[in-house]
């Protein structure tokens, strides 16, 4: 009988292991785990995260086995991995992989650090069970295609899968309960983008409830609770349900030998990465011209219809979170400040001149882009200079990309520059993290990170 995606999905993570992974996943797999801690600093004192942990912390034990990262504090697996998955996503920093436009890291990790603690498992088991929710969460989020991403936040939903996997893995689920932990994980997975209209907190929910609902999943099935065998690919599944070009072959591509974590981009900038590519080519403009901000009459940006879909719901940013989601505002900071990280994001929202720049800006559906996209997100600009002159800028490969990605020396600054910005931790603490984190692969037993 020929195997079903779902059944190939669950039997590929319940067996992997450490020594089936290329050592550059690992060291990769390690890069974002780093990362991912900065943002979860930077993201610990913001308000709907403080939201969301007072909630957890009224309705959890106020001691358990996992770390809320940010703080002394523990509590139990399952409010660790909501707090901490609302926190990773918070500051737009964690990871992104452009094919499936799935944020990984803020699922995967927050549930699978929550079950490393709680299991005392190794630091190598912990890496395998993150590079198996990369591994079947981008496929997943590339399954559902994007028509999908139109009206979901992909991270909500193909990261509750993720998540179950991550956890389950740890947990060590055999195959048919990791498939049971896959069918429980796919009936909760949710996350619409309406909430961009009204500059809504609801994206920290997304993450925070998937990394959460992943990890409840996965404890189900190991206590015998079953789940839908064909949740993803079924008549009634996922895909029918959320998509109209979901592709099943999509979930079994290269299993096993196509290692799609490493496919994974890091951010540069602190936005959505629909604005990366534009912000990049901007840059690039104004560096080989030598022109200022005030030499630029108007900017187009030559985009994929993805970015329209996101991008276009927000032309008067009212919140900082939201601004992130302004390609006028992003390609303002590029060209007012040379940079759009979080303290230039706080400092814009009410800022006059940044609120003449984004005015100025506009985005065109390009077809080369828009084909491309979403393996690949090219960015291209047309500026048009006061004096009348138009320039085009170009980049086939915005910072973070894998062919132009971060040494772990900038992950490091990243990291350091990220709590800085969250104050969460002392700088001994912070230290001792990423020391913690840069030697995970070689620690008996998971504990506390800092």
């Amino acid at each position: 009988m020929t195997q079903t995606p779902s059944a190939a999905l669950a039997e590929f993570s319940a067996t992997l292991t450490y020594d089936m992974i290329p050592s550059a996943v690992i060291a990769r797999c390690e890069d974002f785990l780093l990362d991912t801690f900065g943002s979860m600093l930077a993201g610990f004192p913001a308000r709907p995260v403080k939201a969301i942990r007072d909630f957890a912390l009224a309705m959890g034990p106020a001691q358990g086995s996992a770390q809320i990262i940010g703080s002394t504090q523990t509590t139990s697996p399952l409010f660790a991995a909501l707090i901490n998955g609302a926190a990773a996503h918070m500051v737009e920093q964690d990871d992104v992989h452009n094919g499936s436009v799935f944020h990984p890291a803020a699922v995967v990790f927050p549930a699978a650090l929550a079950m490393a603690q709680e299991t005392g498992a190794s630091g190598k088991d912990l890496l395998t069970a993150c590079v198996a929710g990369y591994e079947v969460g981008i496929r997943v989020g590339e399954f559902l295609g994007r028509s999908h991403y139109r009206i979901f936040h992909t991270t909500g939903t193909a990261g509750t899968i993720a998540a179950a996997v991550a956890a389950g893995r740890l947990m060590n689920l055999s195959p048919a309960q990791m498939l049971d932990a896959i069918g429980s994980a796919g009936t909760q997975a949710a996350g619409l983008w309406e909430f961009l209209r009204t500059a809504a907190d609801s994206k920290q929910l997304h993450t925070a409830k998937a990394a959460a609902n992943g990890l409840t999943a996965a404890w189900l099935a190991r206590d015998g609770f079953t789940g839908a065998k064909q949740i993803l690919e079924g008549a009634q599944g996922m895909g029918a349900g959320m998509s109209s070009d979901a592709d099943p072959a999509r979930l079994t591509d290269r299993l096993g030998s196509r290692w799609a974590l490493a496919e994974t981009s890091f951010k540069y900038h602190a936005s959505c990465r629909h604005t990366h590519p534009a912000a990049d080519a901007l840059a690039s403009v104004m560096q080989n011209h030598g022109l200022a901000a005030a030499d630029i009459s108007r900017v187009i940006t030559h985009v994929h219809q993805g970015a329209i879909d996101v991008l276009g719901a927000v032309t008067r940013p009212e919140t900082v979170h939201q601004s992130k989601f302004s390609m006028g505002t992003v390609l303002a900071l590029i060209a007012l400040r040379q940079r759009a990280g979080m303290p230039e994001f706080d400092a814009a929202l009410n800022d006059q001149t940044v609120a003449d720049f984004r005015d100025r800006v506009t985005m065109e559906l390009d077809e080369e882009v828009d084909t491309a996209y979403p393996q690949r997100w090219i960015g291209k600009v047309s500026v048009v200079t006061q004096d009348g002159r138009t320039l085009q800028g170009r980049v086939d490969e915005p910072k973070g990309d894998p062919g132009n990605t971060l040494s772990r020396e900038e992950i490091r600054q990243k990291v350091r520059g990220l709590a800085q910005y969250g104050k969460s931790l002392s700088d001994d603490q912070v230290a001792a993290g990423m020391q913690t984190i840069e030697a995970i692969g070689t620690a008996a037993r998971v504990g506390a990170i800092y």
